[in-house]
């Protein structure tokens, strides 16, 4: 009796069971078909097809197209209104389909968005770039030499742009460049310190844009041009994100996460990574100094750097939908590093070749670092032709502690101790930043004005106590400490007009800026003449400068035929000096190398013109541009004997920025993407340049003449089992300014790839600068005649981070591998301005 209830139940729960998978079974169908481009024919991997019940009693389903271009979606049984879009092309919409059985939407053609003004997309393995009237794009894509690497290693790896040695990041040769995240100013590029670029991960980048010829909606500033950093924002309905975990040597490990949530109403998205690496390092000097009367005539300086980096950053931030075409996004991202820094330095000196004495400088300096960036952004679009209006709120802040303590010892003739300094340094930084953008479709043409204002304050407190070796009791140095007040206001107005007539497109924008620089010197321990003397200037510390500028840019493109065009580009841009090149206090990392700022720095003001031309064949994409920029009251970096010496005698160099007459650059730059057979993808770039430099500083004459070049190469290859290789090499020539001859460097990274769980889970060997050469060697002369016999000159060497290898691994959950760069967005705007991406 028992055993037949036993199995009557369990009968009777199989039976339920089945028919509960039976009718869930009927009420879902399958929605297939095909996504091409519209003109080629090209399948558009990834393209996301979405489902919107529009009684809303449904939540959205979807998913993106294979390899092939081809979708096969289950979806539960209903009516909605389906979507298929693609970056940078028109959604295609089909509206109340009802669905109660399997169906085929066939092959969905989109074709080009026509509000991008007749931008070019190139597609390749390794990159996909795309170009518009005023900037070029590159996604991040299948970079393999990027996975587990920082936002600066990427950077290195884009056309036109180099990271050299120390982190300094230039554009077709030119430092000054400005570089913005999701099109602003942001705490997560450190307010200028491209320091912070070594810390955050490549993985966050969803694309960047390069931008040589700035649209009028851009900040002026930045003589070179302008790098835009848009950070990942997914667009696929749900859950879903990776997460990542690294591991190295020298020590590099960290974890980082890439979470998002989307439905119909909201978007939240997250990206946490943390870290904790060391970079060692190594420099070399070998200064030689003539004239009468010396103590010292040669020294030689053997330094040794052990850097530890570790923290932690989020970026966290939602999206809300108010309508179907208005939204607001509020988002915070927050950075906390705790940061030491060990450097070691030896010094020989000798007078007639005879060793006079030798010292070791140990320099330990700590950094605890806190940034916050709130910021509020609404979007309202009118319609779907692109008339939208953008408002953005934005307040960033930065406090940075640095405590120091400096240890200087004899070793020869005899060993005691020399002198030991404390520092104290505080720096803290505030930046408000508010922004409105109107964009008014009129047809083929579009109209865009805007108002941008940015309010940054940079405080740093110094304080330098020195050991009494007489009574062993610090005593604060009364010149050198210190409280230095910068700020920079910029109020700015701009409207353009684009249009396409035929082949002929064109954008015109005008800009007003309107800029006020203020530093103001606080030192209760000294007068205004002492400490002029104390710093070798005579310049008032104290300043209070305003500059009103109109900035023009003409953008143009001609299209010789559909896949070939040429475009020509003008603008004029303003490079405002920073924080640190103003402040006239010396380092202190070498008792006889220091730089020091310069207060008196005005803006330096450019003209650029661009020329280029892009060819696209079957498998072969040619893009190339010759460029000139002249700019006056350009900026320099020269090496000076201060006048001062040490209390054994040797002479102090100082490094200090300057105002020079005029920089004339002149440039060409050509690019290949070849993908000659399905598993080899070639990609490479080459960059010539002249500058010619004119001005006199302090009755010396700096005029100079450089000719320099970078070439950048990169293969990809598929191996046996689908392991990915790509090999990427780098080569820059060498180069010299008035005083400094630097030699060319190379180095070469390598990659190799391979997916553990298809689409899932990806294993990557990452090892960069792997013959470790990437080092700097140059020599300075300071001698400015023939009849000029009291100079100096100093052979160099430096490397900033050895040889790394990385081992790492990637998690993927309702993500595919490639779909970084594909669907994802940013909603903010803000770097978008008038181009749109469906």
């Amino acid at each position: 009796m028992t055993m037949n209830k036993s199995l009557r139940n369990f009968v009777v729960f199989k039976l339920f069971l089945f028919l509960s998978v039976a009718s869930f079974a009927q009420n879902n169908y399958t929605v297939s078909g095909s996504v091409t481009d519209e003109d080629a024919g090209i399948p558009l991997e990834y393209a996301t097809i979405t489902f919107n019940d529009p009684s809303g009693k449904l939540s959205p389903q979807g998913g993106v197209t294979d390899f092939d271009g081809n979708f096969s979606i289950e979806v539960k049984e209903g009516t909605y209104n389906i979507i298929v879009e693609y970056i940078s092309f028109e959604p295609k919409k089909f509206n109340n389909r009802s669905i109660t059985k399997d169906i085929t939407l066939g092959t969905v053609r989109l074709g080009l968005n026509a509000d991008s003004l007749d931008e070019v997309v190139i597609r390749s393995e390794t990159t996909q770039v795309d170009i518009r009237l005023d900037k070029k794009i590159y996604n991040i894509g299948k970079d393999l030499t990027t996975q587990g690497a920082s936002i600066s290693d990427a950077l290195s790896n884009v056309p036109s742009v180099t990271v050299d040695v120390e982190g300094a990041i230039s554009l077709r040769g030119n430092e000054n460049v400005k570089i913005l995240i999701n099109g602003k100013p942001s705490a997560m590029a450190g307010f200028g310190d491209t320091d912070v670029f070594k810390q955050l991960p490549a993985d966050a980048i969803e694309r960047v844009e390069v931008i040589t010829s700035p649209s009028a909606r851009y900040d002026a500033e930045g003589t070179a041009g302008i790098l835009n950093i848009i950070l990942r924002k997914e667009k696929t309905l749900g859950l879903n994100g990776s997460i990542s975990a690294n591991l190295g040597y020298p020590t590099n490990s960290s974890i980082s996460a890439n979470l998002n949530l989307r439905t119909d109403k909201f978007n939240i998205f997250n990206t946490t990574g943390v870290y904790y690496k060391k970079a060692p390092g190594h420099a070399f000097f070998d200064n030689r100094y003539y004239g009468d009367s010396l103590s010292v005539d040669r020294s030689i300086e053997d330094r040794d750097y052990d850097r530890r980096r570790q923290g932690i950053n989020t970026n966290l931030g939602m999206q809300y939908f108010l309508t179907e075409s208005s939204s607001i996004t509020g988002s915070v991202f927050m950075r906390f590093g705790d940061d030491k820094d060990i450097s070691k330095n030896n010094t020989s000196r000798f007078l007639n070749d005879n060793l006079i004495n030798s010292t070791t400088r140990t320099e330990i300096e700590k950094e605890k670092d806190e940034s916050y960036q709130y910021a509020l952004n609404y979007v309202n679009k009118f319609n779907d032709e692109g008339h939208k209006l953008t408002a953005d709120l934005q307040y960033s802040y930065d406090n940075e502690d640095r405590p120091t303590s400096i240890v200087e010892n004899f070793n020869f003739p005899t060993e005691n101790l020399q002198g030991k300094d404390r520092i104290f340094e505080n720096e803290k930084q505030n930046e408000f930043l508010i922004q409105a953008d109107y964009v008014l479709p009129l047809g083929e043409a579009q109209f865009e004005a805007g108002y941008r204002g940015t309010f940054k304050e940079e405080v740093t407190d110094y304080t330098l106590e020195s050991l009494n070796l007489s009574n062993n009791l610090y005593e604060i140095d009364s010149l050198l400490t210190n409280k230095f007040t910068y700020n920079e206001n910029v109020n700015a107005v701009y409207t353009q007009y684009g249009n396409k007539l035929g082949k002929f497109s064109f954008l015109l924008g005008l800009r007003l800026e309107q800029t006020q620089l203020k530093g103001k010197i606080d030192s209760e321990f000294a007068d205004q003449g002492a400490l002029e003397e104390e710093l070798g200037t005579d310049v008032d510390v104290n300043f209070d400068k305003n500059y009103l500028g109109l900035f023009p840019t003409v953008n143009l493109i001609y299209e010789l035929g559909e896949e070939e065009h040429v475009s020509v580009g003008y603008n004029r841009r303003i490079n405002r000096p920073r924080g640190w090149y103003i402040n006239p206090f010396p380092s202190r990392s070498s008792r006889t190398n220091i730089f020091q700022g310069n207060p008196d720095l005005d803006p330096a003001y450019s003209d650029a013109f661009d020329i280029g031309y892009l060819k696209q064949w079957d498998k072969l994409t040619l893009t190339s541009s010759i460029y000139y920029q002249h700019e006056t009251e350009s900026f320099e970096r020269i090496k000076e004997d201060t006048g001062n010496t040490t209390t054994d005698g040797e002479k102090i160099i100082r490094s200090i920025p300057i105002n020079l007459a005029k920089n004339d650059r002149f440039g060409g730059e050509l690019g290949l993407l070849y993908n000659p057979i399905d598993w080899l993808r070639l990609n490479g770039s080459f960059n010539i340049y002249n500058s010619t430099t004119k001005g006199d500083f302090n009755g010396v004459n700096y005029d100079s003449e450089n000719t320099s070049w970078f070439a950048r190469f990169s293969s990809k290859v598929t191996l046996p089992s689908d392991i990915q290789w790509q090999t990427t090499g780098f080569y820059r020539g060498p180069s010299k300014n008035a005083t400094t001859e630097s030699d060319g460097i190379f180095s070469m990274n390598i990659a190799l790839s391979k997916d553990l769980i298809k689409d899932v889970a990806t294993i990557s060997l990452n090892v960069s600068d792997v013959f470790n050469t990437r080092k700097r060697t140059s020599f300075s002369n300071n001698r400015t005649g023939v009849d000029d016999l009291d100079y100096f000159t100093s052979n160099s060497e430096f490397q900033w981070r050895e040889r790394q290898i990385t081992l790492g691994v990637v998690y993927r959950f309702n993500q595919p591998k490639n779909q970084r760069g594909r669907n994802g967005g940013n909603s903010s705007g803000m770097d978008e301005g008038g181009d749109y991406e469906g």
